[in-house]
């Protein structure tokens, strides 16, 4: 496989945020207004401002003692083949850009003319993309394609100091994410890969995805490639727009 890809091994990450913080200053957004909502995790959810958020999930075992907290640094996939794309180019195949050199996937100012965010929200299956209220630009993790255009590695992976982001040629990634899991498994016996064939931000998830956060694998129910097959299917039905 071409192009470039993350691998994000969470039995690593500490929550320092160093990746979130990192990802504000080089795409220069501004800070969130936030509130204490009784979590660490700040803020609560991903925004047109906030294109990556380490979550924060307790982990009780079945008495509802806790066991571990879960940390999860999350951002876009940059799916292979991005069902936000097959959604947008049925109105304008300019409005989200794939990278054919990286496989990054970008929304562009023109996303504010598509006629419905929430379609394109509800094509991801990890419950991505944001919306500027004002602007009605959409939002995401970019895989700071200017960056790596110049040689030089996404700002979350240049700060990690746990060695838990990691980027490279994709073959590489998948490589090191199935080596590490291999390891991993030992100590971590629910220890998974979250859809490694479908997207170029890989996680190794220590305990079971979902116990993590909702969206952290695709829907088990409407599997990835089934819905790209759906979407495609319904493309040339989709109104254009005026």
């Amino acid at each position: 496989m071409s192009g470039k890809a993350f691998f994000v091994d969470l039995t690593k990450c500490t929550a320092c945020r160093g990746c979130q913080v990192a990802c504000k200053q080089w795409n220069k957004l501004p800070a969130e207004e936030t509130r204490n909502w009784g979590s660490h995790q700040n803020p609560k959810d991903l925004s047109a401002i906030t294109y990556k958020l380490v979550r924060m999930q307790e982990i009780a075992d079945a008495q509802g003692e806790l066991v571990t907290w879960a940390f999860f640094p999350e951002q876009c996939r940059h799916c292979i083949e991005p069902p936000c794309k097959m959604t947008a180019d049925a109105y304008d195949s300019a409005a989200i850009y794939h990278d054919e050199k990286t496989g990054a996937v970008v929304f562009t100012e023109k996303t504010k003319d598509l006629p419905d965010f929430n379609e394109i929200r509800e094509a991801c299956p990890y419950n991505i993309p944001r919306q500027n209220a004002q602007t009605k630009v959409m939002a995401k993790c970019t895989m700071c394609l200017d960056r790596v255009q110049n040689g030089l590695k996404p700002a979350c992976v240049q700060v990690c100091p746990t060695g838990a982001m990691n980027f490279g040629d994709y073959d590489d990634m998948l490589a090191l994410a199935q080596k590490r899991l291999t390891e991993a498994q030992k100590r971590y016996p629910e220890a998974t890969l979250g859809d490694p064939e479908s997207v170029r931000v890989i996680y190794l998830y220590p305990v079971e995805p979902q116990k993590i956060y909702t969206y952290a694998v695709a829907s088990l129910d409407v599997p990835l490639l089934d819905r790209r097959s759906l979407l495609a299917r319904l493309a040339p039905f989709r109104r254009p727009l005026a």
